[in-house]
């Protein structure tokens, strides 16, 4: 596992998150967009050999911002725990909160921990937590490896990015890109009114189908979560 971020890996990411705001300000010339290129590919390749050999794998979405004690913190550090001892391997962006939550629950359950981190001038600094762990510069390709190597996911309270993470998940899903495994959704206070704008805005005006809503389960259980993913890898292995 790599070390946590120093000084000078803080001054690296601000570097990183320069580069990223060049790479997506518009029109470069040729060199500056095959460099760019370039980087990518590379870091495509170094998340394939990190990730490689995961076998039966879950990952966890959330946000950064909760801390130990928190009831969401709290759910999620069990939800690990759980899914470690049914023999998934627990994988999340590998930050603070309830990354930090998932990961540990996994660690702590004597499962593999895995985190897929972006580090982040300001916010994002990867979790003790973690067997492995691979750092990307851009968001996109670390959006891929979060879906390209689990069969399921789980979605707790979160902000912008996990909302990002988690309808990027879903909108594979609707489009057949990636097989419908199931994405289940915990913290349901949280969740409700996300639910009512689905159903009562998205379905209404008739820009989803209502066999998208299958794509969604809701609960607040561990076991009705983990009994939902088993019998997704079941369905599978058929």
């Amino acid at each position: 596992m790599e070390s946590l971020p120093n000084d000078a890996d803080r001054w690296l990411a601000a570097k990183r998150d320069d580069e990223e705001k060049r790479f997506l300000k518009g029109s470069r010339k040729h060199p500056e967009e095959l460099a760019s290129a370039g980087r990518i590919f590379l870091e495509f390749i170094r998340g394939f050999q990190a990730l490689e050999n995961l076998g039966r794998c879950v990952t966890v979405f959330g946000s950064a911002r909760f801390r130990e004690g928190h009831r969401y913190y709290e759910l999620a550090r069990a939800l690990g725990n759980r899914l470690a001892g049914e023999g998934f391997a627990v994988m999340t962006g590998g930050g603070p909160g309830i990354m930090e939550a998932a990961n540990r629950g996994a660690k702590e359950g004597g499962g593999i921990s895995i985190g897929c981190n972006i580090m982040l001038p300001k916010e994002q600094e990867p979790n003790p937590y973690l067997d492995r762990f691979v750092e990307f510069d851009h968001f996109f390709v670390r959006k891929v490896m979060l879906v390209k190597y689990s069969q399921a996911f789980v979605v707790l309270p979160g902000g912008f990015g996990t909302l990002d993470e988690v309808f990027e998940t879903a909108t594979l899903m609707q489009t057949g890109i990636v097989e419908s495994f199931p994405i289940i959704a915990m913290g349901g206070d949280f969740w409700n009114p996300m639910g009512d704008f689905i159903q009562n805005a998205l379905m209404k005006e008739g820009t989803i189908s209502p066999s998208d809503l299958n794509l969604f389960h809701l609960t607040d259980s561990i076991e009705d979560a983990v009994s939902m993913i088993n019998a997704g890898f079941n369905a599978e292995a058929v």
